[in-house]
């Protein structure tokens, strides 16, 4: 049996820091395993938020000089991060930040440099998963779900309710994925408008009412009615939703209870057309109460929630499970998820110099 001692990095749209896991993965030639042995999320000082958060307007100097320093601040991170547990990682994967995602263009963007996360751990490390996939006519995305078909079997359907919600399950004897909608990304923007990083157990969207013609505007979308494969990235909430949201005249309650029973019913939406199962789910979603609440309200599966380690931390676990697919030689980005003309041993190697 083969151990890989790898270290996940994941930065999601939610901007709320860099999760790490130290996972211990071993295979025996018919079955993965894995072992979270540590792990742990670093905040975004408010320099990085501002920089992240600003990225998406600067030009291309200036995210090339922006790569290279957030790329030398992830290996500054990870290096303390090994130190403090005394870990000794043979490979680190990281997943970058996401500035732009325009795969029908062709075009996805992951910043992070690589070589500099290298060179600052002493440790070989796998960034760049997405490209391949979008250079081959995919979606890039999403690319949780190998690891959802190998370490998570035992539920039929995964879901994940980041900054952006996505969904992942066997179909025909095919892994199928894809992006629902905007999920704290438009809720962490609405409790900023109240001095919060995010709705605590969706506390103020409790409060509020939901607003049906609010509602109707944003279930009416032709994204939702698309079919997969697809996927979301920022620009659908900065060129769709910021807009209805800000010029609407509602309560920030009510903003957020509505936002949240939209997440809701594109969540139940989607997966309601499968056979009543278990569905996983993981994110930071899976810790406001009031989502979980509505979804089980309207669903039709049983939904589990998991340990506390498994929801903060199964993306940057998975992205180390893509590093070592990667070591291996093996399929870590799947084509029947994202339309790709064929499947990928995804992701761009660096050795320290």
């Amino acid at each position: 049996m083969r151990d890989f001692k790898v270290i996940g990095l994941m930065s999601g749209s939610s901007l709320d820091g860099v999760d790490i896991a130290y996972v211990n993965f071993s295979h025996d030639n018919k079955k993965w395993f894995f072992q979270i042995v540590e792990a742990g999320n670093v905040p975004y000082p408010e320099y990085w938020k501002e920089q992240l958060s600003s990225a998406f307007n600067k030009d291309k100097e200036e995210l090339k000089e922006l790569d290279i320093e957030y790329g030398k601040y992830l290996g500054t991170i990870t290096k303390k991060f090994i130190k403090k547990y005394e870990m000794e990682p043979k490979l680190i994967a990281s997943h970058g930040h996401t500035i732009f995602h325009r795969p029908e263009e062709g075009f996805t963007l992951q910043i992070g440099n690589g070589q500099q996360i290298a060179n600052e751990t002493g440790i070989m490390t796998i960034n760049d998963f997405r490209t391949e996939d979008v250079e081959k006519g995919g979606q890039g995305a999403p690319l949780v779900p190998i690891g959802d078909r190998h370490l998570f079997a035992e539920y039929p359907i995964c879901l994940n309710i980041g900054g952006i919600a996505n969904v992942s399950y066997e179909l025909n004897n095919q892994r199928i994925a894809y992006d629902i909608c905007m999920a704290n990304q438009l809720l962490n923007y609405l409790a900023g408008k109240l001095g919060y990083d995010y709705d605590n157990n969706g506390n103020f969207a409790k409060q509020g009412n939901i607003n049906q013609e609010l509602l109707n505007v944003l279930n009416d979308n032709n994204y939702y009615r698309q079919e997969a494969p697809k996927s979301l990235g920022r620009e659908f909430f900065e060129n769709v939703q910021h807009k209805i949201i800000d010029d609407s005249k509602l309560s920030i309650n009510d903003l957020l209870a509505t936002a949240t029973e939209h997440i809701a019913f594109q969540i139940v939406n989607t997966t309601n057309s499968l056979e009543p199962t278990k569905m996983l789910i993981t994110g930071g979603g899976a810790k406001n109460q009031y989502l979980i609440e509505r979804i089980k309200k309207l669903s039709r599966h049983e939904i589990v929630i998991p340990e506390t380690m498994i929801i903060d931390y199964k993306e940057a676990l998975i992205f180390a499970f893509l590093a070592a697919l990667k070591m291996e030689g093996k399929i870590n980005v799947l084509s029947s998820v994202t339309g790709a003309s064929s499947d990928s041993s995804s992701g761009k190697i660096w050795n320290p110099i």
